[in-house]
């Protein structure tokens, strides 16, 4: 891939880096293609997180690149935006917990790769927001889905309506980001926030994804329900056993995944 690596943590945290530098690391159908390949080949390897940033300082992902959106026609701006979803959909349906080390710009579709994630760490010196109306165009890769998902319509509204940009601090104050730190540091924070996850149970925290993601798309009853089905699933692994047995013997558990 000529824009997008993957680099592997020895506690089996993967991190995907988009590394378009004299873009800024924008995104065109190459670029988008290149992290769902990406994904896909790293769920067959079986990460415990994936981390998800952009190379430099300057930019996670500055956006969308304007130059190729600019000679699309129609039906090629749809499969620009279903290419995107595909990808988004990698972050965000599948079971594998995923963090955004947020540095420099994440706008448009900058900011969408982050919200795909599950938990956004960002340097004090990144700046979101969604410009697209300012371009005469709209979101086009779960913006306009996820956002208001994350910070409430109103919020979402505003942002996507204002095209205005904010400040990491801005944004962890609506519950965009969930932590800012200083600027060069959010990646090391998100590989300890990574090795926290991954010294759990590796199917619980996948299980325990699958369960709140299911929190946002079916009524109480139909969540608690399916809660119940996850939680009596789990005690069937041996990881269930394990942990339980290593807190019972005040012991460090030794997880393996099944």
């Amino acid at each position: 891939m000529d824009f997008v690596r993957v680099d592997w943590e020895e506690n089996g945290v993967a991190v995907l880096t988009i590394d378009r530098q004299d873009k800024l690391n924008a995104l065109n159908p190459q670029v988008v293609e290149e992290i769902g390949q990406a994904l896909l080949e790293m769920e067959t390897e079986g990460p415990r997180v994936v981390i998800v940033t952009g190379a430099g300082e300057r930019a996670f992902v500055a956006g969308a690149d304007i130059g190729a959106m600019h000679a699309m026609d129609a039906i090629e701006a749809k499969r620009f935006s279903e290419i995107g979803h595909a990808a988004m959909a990698l972050l965000d349906k599948s079971p594998i917990p995923s963090i955004a080390a947020v540095n420099g710009f994440a706008l448009g579709g900058g900011c969408e790769v982050a919200i795909a994630c599950d938990i956004r760490v960002a340097a004090e010196n990144a700046q979101f927001g969604f410009p697209e109306v300012g371009l005469g165009i709209l979101p086009g890769m779960g913006g306009t889905q996820r956002l208001p998902r994350l910070v409430g319509p109103a919020i979402a509204k505003e942002l996507i309506f204002t095209g205005r940009r904010i400040s990491a601090e801005e944004a962890r104050e609506i519950g965009l980001v969930n932590s800012v730190v200083p600027q060069g540091e959010a990646l090391n924070v998100a590989k300890e926030l990574a090795a926290e996850i991954s010294g759990n149970g590796p199917l619980a925290v996948r299980h325990a994804k699958t369960a709140a993601n299911r929190a946002l798309d079916v009524d109480l009853i139909s969540g608690l329900e399916y809660e119940a089905y996850q939680f009596a699933l789990l005690f069937a692994t041996g990881d269930a056993k394990e942990g339980m047995g290593a807190f019972v013997e005040k012991r460090k558990p030794k997880f393996e995944g099944r």
